[in-house]
């Protein structure tokens, strides 16, 4: 009998291949930058950035890095990868080159950031067009979470402090589109805070909201219908009357912290008040109920609010805060949405929660910590994070189809954008042959046609 000397397959390793293309599925992404216009917008945006008689623009440097921060990478040396590849990804700038441009950037503070911020604006609305049904505006409205994140830092770097859970870090506000149960969400904005920056700040709560909006088409901002959404850091007097202030149009939803006056107004609500609260189909969820709250317990709040409180039994195991009744776990929202019954609306504020996924796809897309020292480079790099983060998802957006465009980056990655090829030239064309025997290569080269049929930009 043969020997067994192992359970893996022994192969002679060597190192002169030639024209074999690793991260070769990259090239969905390469296409998604195309079809959407973003490198064509964003060069715009940093030419006065461009010295004279350089080499690189800064516009695709800043787009490398933000390809390198979506295939996986979480610093800037991680351009490296795409460095490697010139037949997908085109001359690709040293690391020096990519230094100085980030500082050259975060030394124009607001000006830079404005610039990115509205070529990714104006990559956005190019998208959604093109996705039609499939884009977030598809309903005719648009959902806008905010959430706090907490970013640790191990090394002193500027602005990094001791966190509300006793950790060390920032403690970013970030802002994502909700795509629905049919995608992951994008982000909008970004706001880079120290880490002991309180979670009920009223004023970072309006920042982070205007920006947001800013990414959106102006009907958004105009006369279309947009949902506000927070969890309870966004329950301030001050941030829910900005809300307020801003017409018909936008629409708030905000998570409230249920204080003794508010808990005092629940004990007497009536058993005959409280309605079953529903899930996602209209199904009634059991052991919970919701009730609108009215009185004088609205003193001192925007006209038009409305106070919606869910009881519900907590599940064993859970321990009880001093503000619930009667066993019953109590949570309250607030919003001035008028017309709908209020399980609906309760359940509306709940889905919320899929801003969680947005938050978890940050963290793996180099969120996990901000490699720079100062603030004002880590500023730049938030930017470059959400650049990776809108492609990885507008390429399903555009171009996957079923499960496959609910993938999370982690699983886009290992699937497809791990993929190896070949490339191979005949005549004057370049031809990137995939693996055969790769699982998911059908799915790669079925997204490459459905984006080769989307009209180029201009």
């Amino acid at each position: 009998m043969k020997k067994r000397i192992g359970s893996y397959p022994c192969v002679r390793i060597e190192g002169g291949g030639r024209a074999v293309v690793s991260q070769a599925g990259g090239v969905l992404l390469v296409e998604t930058v195309r079809k959407a216009g973003l490198d064509a917008a964003i060069s715009a945006a940093l030419a006065p950035w461009c010295k004279p008689r350089a080499v690189h623009d800064p516009g695709k440097v800043l787009l490398d890095v933000a390809l390198a921060v979506a295939v996986g990478g979480d610093c800037m040396a991680d351009v490296g990868m795409l460095r490697a590849e010139p037949a997908v990804f085109g001359p690709v700038a040293s690391a020096p080159t990519v230094s100085r441009l980030i500082d050259t950037l975060a030394a124009s503070g607001e000006r830079a950031l404005g610039a990115i911020r509205a070529a990714r604006a104006e990559a956005r609305a190019r998208v959604w067009k093109l996705a039609g049904a499939g884009a977030p505006d598809a309903g005719g409205t648009v959902t806008v979470d905010l959430d706090g994140v907490l970013v640790l830092a191990h090394s002193d770097k500027e602005d990094a402090a001791p966190t509300w859970k006793r950790t060390y870090g920032h403690h970013p506000l970030m802002g994502f589109v909700d795509h629905g149960p049919g995608g992951t969400g994008e982000p909008v904005t970004a706001l880079l805070r120290p880490g002991n920056a309180g979670s009920n700040t009223a004023a970072d709560h309006i920042t982070t909201a205007t920006l947001a909006l800013a990414q959106l088409r102006e009907e958004y901002r105009r006369g279309r219908p947009t949902l506000v959404r927070t969890d309870s850091a966004g329950g301030t007097h001050t941030f829910v009357a900005w809300l307020a202030q801003r017409g018909r149009w936008l629409s708030y939803s905000v998570g409230m912290t249920v204080t003794e006056q508010i808990h005092q107004h629940v004990l007497r609500v009536p058993a005959s008040a409280w309605t079953p609260a529903v899930e996602t189909g209209g199904e009634i969820r059991d052991g919970a109920w919701v009730a609108e709250l009215t009185g004088d317990v609205l003193h001192g709040w925007p006209k038009g609010m409305r106070l919606i409180v869910r009881k519900e039994r907590p599940h064993p195991g859970a321990q009880l805060r001093i503000t619930d009744a009667d066993g019953m776990r109590l949570t309250c929202i607030a919003t001035h949405t008028a017309g709908l019954p209020i399980a609906e609306l309760e359940l509306r504020h709940r889905l919320r929660a899929r801003a969680e996924d947005g938050i978890r796809a940050a963290w793996a897309t180099g969120l996990r910590n901000l490699p720079l020292h100062r603030t004002a480079q880590n500023r730049i790099w938030l930017e470059i994070v959400q650049l990776a983060l809108d492609l990885l998802a507008w390429m399903p957006m555009l171009a996957l189809t079923g499960q496959a465009r609910l993938w999370e980056p982690r699983r886009l990655r290992f699937r497809l954008f791990t993929a190896a090829g070949q490339l191979v030239t005949t005549g004057r064309r370049r031809i990137l042959r995939l693996v055969r025997h790769w699982p998911w290569t059908h799915v790669i080269t079925d997204a490459l046609e459905r984006l080769a049929l989307l009209p180029n930009p201009g």
